[in-house]
């Protein structure tokens, strides 16, 4: 159920996705504030306090209004999740040229996708919620189209690819945020052989670096470079 009674868009256009909505319904005063207002307030609650602290009244207190204005915009807090994921894929822009061709690219762009969620930890809780695509997420994923027009695969597995991409960014950022939380300090590994013998052996040489560039052109390159072309 939604945080309140459907106002904004009233009527059946609430049900279409917030980006196809008016920018508030038309009942109601005349608007106090704008629909991006709220949506940046909402994303340095989120920066400063997490995603819990994000709900209508919060915001409406932020901006010096009550709950209520807020859904002369907005028809549920859902809607203002997917603004505000929206909003934040924006901040990629403008997107990163290398000069080493779609594999370069490619990374580079995945780079700046963990930094996003390093800028936003919050993210990484809404980025794959099924409410809506957005202008901004759409215009990413026709960006990484392009980039990847000279490589002879499927359109389809091109999909893929992005797809997989995102889920290791996301792997990544998951990974970051979880730092220190795992350790085998202190377990009684006995009854587990493998372990124990994995470390008996003598120390190993210190891992390559950037392991997030290795895996991501590992991926794209075994994902795409090997894929026969649709005309194939």
């Amino acid at each position: 159920m939604s945080d309140a009674p459907t106002r904004a868009g009233d009527g059946d256009s609430a049900r279409q996705p917030i980006w196809s909505r008016p920018e508030r319904g038309s009942r109601g005063p005349a608007p106090t504030h704008s629909r991006d207002a709220i949506v940046v307030a909402a994303i340095a609650l989120a920066d400063s306090e997490g995603l819990a602290a994000v709900s209508m009244r919060a915001v409406a207190g932020a901006l010096g209004t009550g709950a209520g204005s807020l859904y002369r915009y907005l028809s549920s807090r859902d809607d203002l999740l997917d603004l505000m994921t929206d909003r934040v894929v924006g901040e990629l822009r403008p997107y990163p040229e290398a000069e080493g061709g779609w594999l370069d690219s490619m990374l580079l762009l995945g780079r700046r996708q963990l930094a996003l969620h390093r800028a936003h930890p919050w993210l990484i809780e809404v980025i794959h919620r099924t409410s809506g695509i957005g202008p901004e997420s759409l215009a990413w994923f026709d960006n990484c189209i392009r980039i990847l027009e000279p490589v002879p695969a499927a359109v389809t597995a091109k999909f893929e690819a992005i797809a997989m991409m995102n889920g290791v960014v996301t792997l990544f950022a998951r990974s970051e945020a979880a730092s220190g939380a795992f350790s085998f300090a202190g377990a009684d590994l006995a009854a587990y052989p493998h372990l124990v013998a994995a470390f008996s052996q003598p120390p190993a040489p210190a891992p390559r670096t950037d392991l997030f560039g290795r895996t991501m052109r590992s991926l794209l390159a075994g994902l795409l470079l090997a894929e026969p072309s649709e005309a194939g």
